[in-house]
């Protein structure tokens, strides 16, 4: 499960990494580690947002806080990534110019697609599975308190 502050900080620390980096005069070759963790961070914030407009059952049922608090949480850390990215966008159009930016979008829809096939179904299966297995246990706990309780009557009656 992608939780949205810990990506959003994610986020937010790797950016000011980057930032750091390129006040400093680092090129983007040497903060490709700092990138790459951003990126990711924000391919998290969008599997955040989607799994916030379908939460899982259980989620649904036993969430710690309601859907329209994780969804302000995942509104505000887009918005967020979102100024980082034209500050980051600004700063290597005007130092490298647009071809290292289309490069970087490139490189991020390539780490994204990846995290999608990889990460995400991983998750999602693992979710399934917990799902159907706790539907699987509710339901025979359910049948085995009916069974008893028509047993008690039985025996009762008998």
């Amino acid at each position: 499960m992608v939780d949205p502050v810990t990506a959003a900080a994610t986020a937010a620390s790797a950016f000011r990494v980057i930032k750091a980096g390129f006040s400093v005069g680092r090129d983007i070759e040497q903060m490709a580690g700092d990138l790459s963790r951003w990126m990711g961070a924000l391919s998290d914030l969008d599997e955040a947002e989607r799994l916030s407009k379908h939460p899982p059952i259980f989620k649904q049922l036993f969430a710690g806080q309601s859907a329209e608090a994780e969804a302000m949480q995942v509104f505000a850390a887009r918005k967020k990534a979102q100024q980082d990215r034209d500050q980051l966008r600004t700063y290597i159009q005007y130092t490298m110019g647009q071809s290292a930016w289309d490069e970087l979008v490139a490189t991020e829809a390539r780490i994204r697609k990846e995290r999608k096939e990889t990460l995400y179904k991983q998750a999602e299966r693992r979710r399934k599975f917990i799902e159907i297995s706790a539907i699987i246990l509710f339901s025979v706990a359910t049948l085995g308190f009916f069974a008893v309780i028509l047993w008690l009557y039985l025996e009762k009656n008998a």
